[in-house]
């Protein structure tokens, strides 16, 4: 855009149009001359645009501002000068405003610019008028030279012009020192040649002749101290012959009203040194006065020069083509990988010299570079040469950049690394979805399916052997629309079928079979339904593998895994790693059966220690014993009831210190001792505990339990009364819980709580007796019911306490099995052992839900 348009009506951008733009700022480039930040000749350049742009009896104050996510000022004058270096919000700069737009910004009255009115600086006063122009480097966007007053102003096309040369004057010192980072090689002659001469001032007077430098620019022409002139003469007179006359036409042109003086030229100083200068100049004040800059680029030349050897000799591939689309460089490895050399493709249109490549991924990317000027980095197949590259594409203003490199043999290394990793990645969400299966293997091993396909397989079938016959248990298809089709032939494929054809040599060899090609035509023969005929051409078979499932020997089922004839057949790695799956699986399959079996007889041993209870006249008793998950599902709890010679009916919780088989195998003893007990002596419940914390020392049974020993007493007038004595004593176990015939729920509580058994057999034991009305129900419960992780006992028996209400109304059978539910938790980490205890009305026949009554034969008496 030219300075003229931002003065008429059409030449501004909208807000929106701004906006719609998105962020047009190249970090990138920005961050890279950030190291400019403070110097001295940027600080120059901004004193310099100061005194041009600066108007009797008003001060301009300007700032160079570089913008990534945040504003940095790198140089500035006046009230910009303590902010140099301060990162500052960028959404707060009005030279974020001017780069936004990618046009010189020119506000002359800011506090009525919808633009620029509402900015922090505005608002404060510090800026009333502003005047900016973007500073750019190879088409990137990455900061404004500004200049700003306190009070509005109007600013000239002049003063667009004057900014806008030492815009460039400022990107050109930037860059420079941007170089000096980039060759260390040359950081001490960069920092030489900044501090001593970086950019240098002059003013010409044109009808006099007089040319006034500023010491900056006598040194970059080598002069001293004292031995320039001041004449016009003298200032061209150390131009390298070889450049004056272009300079002179250059000038001359800028004399006659031609554009400004943009000339770069070599000068002899007196020690026969030859250094490149650039120079930039303005024409003004009608014609009388020229305005300009110097700036010794020698280093910048060198760097440019060496970075053109470097671009011939480097390993990656370089290529320049221009707007036009023709190749006009082309390095050494360039030519090396695309087989042509540099003579046979510069000149010529990259998209003849490529055929195929304008309509491919690299024509897309390569025409958006262009159009949007934002570099680009990507990798694509190129079909005419066979080859995967990784290419970087950067614009400037002569066209297109590309970098690239042919990365074929790294991608297929990536890819095979890919695949592995998907492979260990598979087996160990196979490895994870057993071991967290817990008991339910069978079902894991019935989902290998769904892991496998699509990895390895199009579709997938699983199949168990129980003993001689072949169970289909999973299938699992990769197109949703098929899963219907796959599960018709599963359900009919062994439909009247004598010869299962792949299936049969793996169970007959235990050995995996693999079939490259052929499947449909092999199978189709030996199906004897007509379904699963018609469902089997849709599904596709091309290629298989069967693999058993095996584990010490044995096999347990089959994994069939198809392709269709859109892929290819399995790899050698991937048949392993279907071997490798098998094996976990078949392995895993095994140990479950081998566990399930040890599970079963530890419950059996379990249930044959818990004998099945009495049921005396109208007095209901159920158990229930749960097991906890782990271990072997066997422990310490464990409940009984019996009669005593005097025909009391006897009930007892307990529980062993432990839930694995030695807290089972010491629960046995303990439970033998306290029945032998109570039932010879025929003591009170206190009495009988006492008598088994002695045994238990007498007979070594070195382990602690608690229990609850509780007799069901009843004389006469007591059951005329319809209510029973219960006379319990608690061995440092949970309460024991009674629900009265109204289903209110309470606690038996001892006046002290007691020692468990197995502590001290000396200790005072003592029986509380309570008397019940008939309709009330008794429970005795382990502390696996109320205390869990997380959970402490006081919580538990409230929560017990409230279920029991919720349930008083059930079936005594229900409500310990709904008790179970709602307390226990999923995997229970404790064995629960329950006995409950209705005592039904004796004025009514006995209740159909309590069952009959069952009481054990009379025992005699013993011998006198």
């Amino acid at each position: 855009m030219g300075a003229g348009a931002l003065f008429g009506k059409d030449g501004a951008m909208t807000l929106e149009e701004v906006d719609a733009r998105g962020d047009v700022v190249d970090h990138a480039a920005a961050a890279r001359l950030l190291p400019a930040t403070g110097s001295a000749a940027l600080a120059r350049l901004a004193a310099l645009a100061s005194r041009l742009l600066s108007a009797p009896g008003s001060v301009v104050s300007t700032q160079v501002s570089l913008l990534t996510d945040v504003q940095v000022i790198a140089a500035g004058t006046g009230a910009a000068v303590e902010r140099v270096g301060v990162p500052t919000a960028r959404a707060d700069s009005l030279c974020n405003v001017t780069v936004e737009a990618g046009s010189p910004l020119v506000v002359h009255r800011a506090f009525l610019d919808d633009r620029v009115r509402d900015l922090p600086p505005v608002v404060s006063g510090v800026v009333g008028a502003y005047l900016g122009v973007p500073l750019a480097t190879s088409g990137a966007l990455v900061g404004a030279l500004c200049a700003f007053s306190p009070v509005s102003r109007t600013w000239t096309p002049e003063d667009v012009a004057v900014l806008e040369e030492l815009a460039a004057a400022v990107m050109a010192q930037l860059e420079l020192e941007a170089l000096t980072a980039d060759y260390a090689a040359s950081r001490l002659r960069w920092e030489l040649a900044t501090e001593a001469a970086a950019i240098g001032t002059f003013e010409w007077d044109v009808p006099v002749g007089r040319l006034v430098w500023d010491a900056r620019a006598q040194t970059t022409f080598g002069y001293g101290d004292g031995e320039f002139g001041s004449t016009i003469d003298e200032g061209f007179e150390r131009v390298h012959p070889d450049d004056r006359p272009a300079l002179d036409v250059a000038v001359a042109a800028t004399l006659a009203g031609g554009p400004d003086l943009r000339a770069d030229f070599r000068v002899v100083w007196p020690d026969r040194q030859v250094r490149w200068v650039s120079a930039r100049g303005r024409l003004v004040a009608n014609g009388g006065l020229f305005l300009g800059t110097v700036q010794d680029v020698t280093e910048v030349r060198t760097a440019r020069d060496e970075a053109a050897r470097l671009l011939a000799n480097m390993a990656t591939g370089f290529v320049a083509i221009d707007r036009d689309w023709r190749v006009t460089y082309l390095n050494q490895a360039g030519a090396r990988v695309v087989g042509s050399s540099a003579e046979e493709l510069v000149g010529s249109n990259v998209w003849d010299a490529f055929p195929g490549l304008e309509t491919s991924e690299f024509g897309e990317r390569y025409h958006a570079v262009i159009e949007t000027g934002r570099p680009d980095q990507f990798e694509a197949w190129y079909e005419h040469l066979d080859a995967w590259f990784e290419v970087r594409a950067e614009v400037d203003v002569h066209g297109l950049s590309l970098y690239f490199l042919d990365v074929t043999e790294r991608r297929l290394g990536r890819e095979l690394a890919k695949d592995t990793t998907d492979r260990l990645e598979l087996l160990a969400r196979v490895s994870a979805e057993l071991a967290e299966a817990g008991l339910d293997i069978e079902g894991a091993v019935a989902r290998l399916s769904e892991l496998v396909v699509p990895q390895l397989a199009d579709w997938c079938v699983v199949s168990l052997l129980d003993e001689d016959r072949l169970r289909d248990v999973g299938s699992w298809h990769r197109d949703p629309a098929l899963r219907p089709v796959l599960d018709d032939y599963v359900a009919t494929r062994l439909v009247g079928r004598t010869d299962q054809g792949v299936v049969e040599q793996v169970r007959k060899t235990g050995r995996l079979v693999e079939q490259r090609a052929g499947v449909l035509g092999d199978v189709l023969p030996l199906l004897g339904s007509d379904r699963a005929a018609a469902a089997l051409v849709t599904l596709d078979p091309c290629s298989l593998v069967s693999v058993p499932l095996t584990a010490r020997n044995s096999l347990t089922g089959i994994l069939s895994l198809v392709r269709t004839s859109t892929r290819a057949p399995m790899t050698a790695s991937e048949v392993a790693t279907t071997r490798e799956i098998a094996l976990r699986a078949g392995l895993a399959l095994e140990n479950a059966r081998l566990y399930a079996k040890q599970e079963s007889l530890a419950e059996q041993l379990q249930v044959s220690l818990l004998t099945t209870p009495p049921e005396p006249d109208h007095c209901q008793i159920v158990v229930r014993y749960s097991p906890a998950a782990e271990v072997a599902r066997v422990g310490g709890d464990w409940f009984d009831s019996f009669f005593q010679r005097d025909g009391a009916t006897v009930l007892v919780i307990g529980d062993v210190m432990g839930h694995d088989t030695a807290a089972a195998a010491a629960m046995g003893q303990v439970r033998g001792l306290l029945r032998g007990i109570a039932w010879h002596s025929g003591d009170a419940p206190a009495a009988v505990l006492s008598g088994l914390d002695a045994a238990m020392q007498g007979l070594l049974v070195t382990t602690t339990a608690s229990a609850v020993v509780a007799r069901l007493e009843q004389d006469e007038d007591e059951r005329e009364r319809g209510v029973t004595r219960l006379r319990w004593s608690n061995a440092g176990h949970p309460p024991p819980m009674l629900i009265d015939p109204h289903g209110q729920v309470q606690p038996l509580v001892a006046l002290e709580s007691e020692l468990l058994l197995g502590i001290d057999p000396a200790t005072r034991r003592t029986d509380t007796v309570t008397v019940v009305d008939r309709g009330a129900t008794l429970l005795l419960y382990t502390d696996g019911l109320v205390e869990r992780r997380g959970q402490d006992l006081d919580t538990g028996l409230t929560l017990l306490r409230s279920t029991l209400e919720d349930l008083a109304d059930l079936e005594l059978d229900q409500l310990c099995d709904e008790l179970l539910v709602r307390l226990q938790p999923e995997r229970p980490e404790d064995d629960v052992a329950l006995v409950a205890v209705r005592l039904h009305r004796q004025d009514r026949s006995r209740p159909a839900d309590a069952g009959p009554e069952v009481v054990p034969p009379e025992v005699p008496d013993e011998p006198a």
